[in-house]
C-alpha cells in the first residue's frame, strides 16, 4: 500500500515499490534496514517521538548517522503513548507489508506494538526486530557496536597485540541492519508461498561472530590461533603500506609470480627478479623481514602519485591512504554516480554515498532527503482519512508533530 501518486509515492520502477514499511527504529542498526528497502523503493515511514530520533542531534562521530541512514523516507511525529498515537500507527500497520523496529526487548511489547499483538492485526506483517543478541543467555545485555566488538574478536584482530581496537566505522550496526533487510526479503518472498507474514531477527553480537568466521575457521583448519591483523603472517610476499617521498603514504601488493615479475620489470629491479631467495611468493614471503625493508628503501625516494601510476599502468594492485572527507571529491564516485546531491535538514548541500550496486546497470538514488521531524505528519494522515479538523486537534493536544513540516509542493 503506497499514497498516491501526487503526494508522497515511489517511482513505480524500483522494485520494491508498493510496499509499506512501518519503522520504530533509532541509531545506525535498524534505520540501516528502513534505509536499504527504501533505497529499493519501498514507502518507509519513520515514526518519531515529539522530540524526534535522538541521533538529529547528535555531535562528532554521530553527527552523520541521520542524514545517511534516513534518507528516501517519510516522517511521521507522534506520541504512540497516547491512544489517538497509538490508533494512528495501528491504522498504518493494518495496511503495512514490513515493521522494523530496534529498541529494547520489551519496549515494543509495552506499547501495544510487539509481534504478536500486530501479527492478529495484520497475518501479512513481516515484523523485523533487530537487537544486540539473539534470544540465548547474552540477551538481557546492553550492546553496542563497540561492545560486540570486545566481545566477538573483532577488535582483537584489528588491534595490535595487547591493545584491541574497534573498527573505525559502525560495521556491525550497518551490516546488522542489512541482514534484518535480507530477512525481511525473504520472509516477503516465502509470504507469496504462505499468505502470512512472520517475524525476522537480525543482531549485533551475531553479525560480528560472522564477521570474525574466517578467523574461527583458520583454526579449526591450523590449529593455529589467528594472529592480530598487525601481526599476522601474511600469505603474500608484498602486502604493506610503504612511507614515501614527502612522507606520503601508499599500499602496494604483489600477490603472485608473475605480479612479482611485473613488479620488478616496471621498476627495474632485476637483480631481486633474479635472486633464487625470491623466486616464488612463499619464498618471499619467508624473506620478507629483509626484502620488505629493501623495498621500503628502494621506493623512499619515489612519490606516491608516481609510484601509483606505474602501478595502474601494469595492472598491480595499489591504494592511497585515503581520509574519509576526501572520498567527497573521489573521481570515480563522481563519473560513476556514486555520490547524490543531498539536502541536509538544516538546508545545506552535499553529496551522500549511495548503496553499493547497480540493477540493470542503474544505481539506486535519493528520491527524497532526509526528512524533517514530522514532515509528512498531515500528508500521512489525510492519506488514512483523517479530517483536517481532527488533525489540527491533535496538533494542538500535542498528539501529532509537524515541526519540520514542508510546502505541499515539496511532499511529492
Amino acid at each position: 500500500m503506497s499514497m498516491n501518486e501526487s503526494s508522497v509515492s515511489d517511482a513505480p520502477r524500483l522494485p520494491l515499490s508498493g510496499l509499506r514499511v512501518i519503522e520504530f527504529t533509532h541509531m545506525v542498526m535498524g534505520p540501516t534496514c528502513g534505509m536499504v528497502l527504501a533505497d529499493l523503493g519501498a514507502e518507509v515511514i519513520k515514526v518519531e517521538p515529539q522530540a524526534g530520533d535522538s541521533t538529529r542531534q547528535l555531535l562528532g562521530s554521530g553527527a552523520g548517522f541521520y542524514p545517511l541512514f534516513n534518507r528516501n523516507k517519510l516522517s511521521l511525529s507522534l506520541d504512540v503513548k497516547d491512544p489517538r498515537g497509538l490508533e494512528i500507527v495501528l491504522k498504518l500497520v493494518a495496511g503495512a507489508d514490513v515493521f522494523s523496529e530496534n529498541f529494547k526487548s520489551g519496549t515494543m511489547g509495552r506499547l501495544g506494538l510487539g509481534y504478536e499483538a500486530l501479527s492478529r492485526l495484520n497475518e501479512r506483517l513481516i515484523y523485523v526486530s533487530h537487537k544486540g543478541f539473539l534470544p540465548g543467555p547474552y540477551e538481557h545485555r546492553t550492546a553496542l557496536d563497540e561492545v560486540v566488538q570486545m566481545m566477538g574478536g573483532l577488535a582483537y584482530m584489528t588491534g595490535r597485540p595487547g591493545d584491541p581496537l574497534r573498527a573505525g566505522s559502525s560495521v556491525n550496526d550497518i551490516m546488522g541492519g542489512m541482514f534484518g533487510a535480507i530477512g525481511a526479503l525473504a520472509a516477503l518472498q516465502q509470504r507469496h508461498q504462505t499468505g502470512r507474514g512472520q517475524q525476522v531477527q537480525s543482531s549485533l553480537f551475531e553479525n560480528n561472530i560472522f564477521l570474525v568466521a574466517q578467523h574461527m575457521m583458520q583454526f579449526a583448519v591450523t590449529g593455529k590461533p589467528a594472529a592480530p591483523m598487525p601481526e599476522r603472517i601474511s600469505p603474500w610476499g608484498i602486502y604493506d603500506v610503504f612511507t614515501v617521498a614527502g612522507g606520503e603514504q601508499i599500499f602496494l601488493a604483489v600477490v603472485g609470480d608473475t605480479q612479482w615479475a611485473t613488479f620488478c620489470q616496471a621498476f627495474d629491479f632485476g637483480d631481486l627478479q633474479m635472486d633464487e631467495r625470491l623466486l616464488t611468493n612463499n619464498l618471499r614471503v619467508l624473506a620478507r623481514e629483509w626484502l620488505i625493508p629493501e623495498l621500503r628503501h628502494r621506493l623512499l625516494p619515489r612519490a606516491a602519485a608516481e609510484i601509483a601510476a606505474v602501478f595502474e599502468a601494469a595492472g598491480l594492485p595499489f591504494a592511497p591512504i585515503t581520509r574519509p572527507e576526501q572520498l567527497m571529491d573521489d573521481p570515480h564516485l563522481r563519473a560513476t554516480g556514486g555520490l547524490a546531491p543531498m539536502t541536509l535538514p538544516d538546508g545545506r548541500a552535499t553529496r551522500v554515498p549511495l548503496l553499493p550496486l547497480s540493477l540493470d546497470g542503474e544505481r539506486l538514488g535519493l528520491r527524497r532527503d532526509p526528512p524533517r521531524l514530522g514532515q509528512h505528519s498531515r500528508a500521512l494522515l489525510r492519506e488514512l482519512g483523517y479530517a483536517d479538523a481532527a488533525i489540527e486537534t491533535l496538533v494542538r493536544e500535542g498528539v501529532l508533530g509537524v515541526q519540520g513540516e514542508a510546502a505541499p509542493a515539496d511532499l511529492g
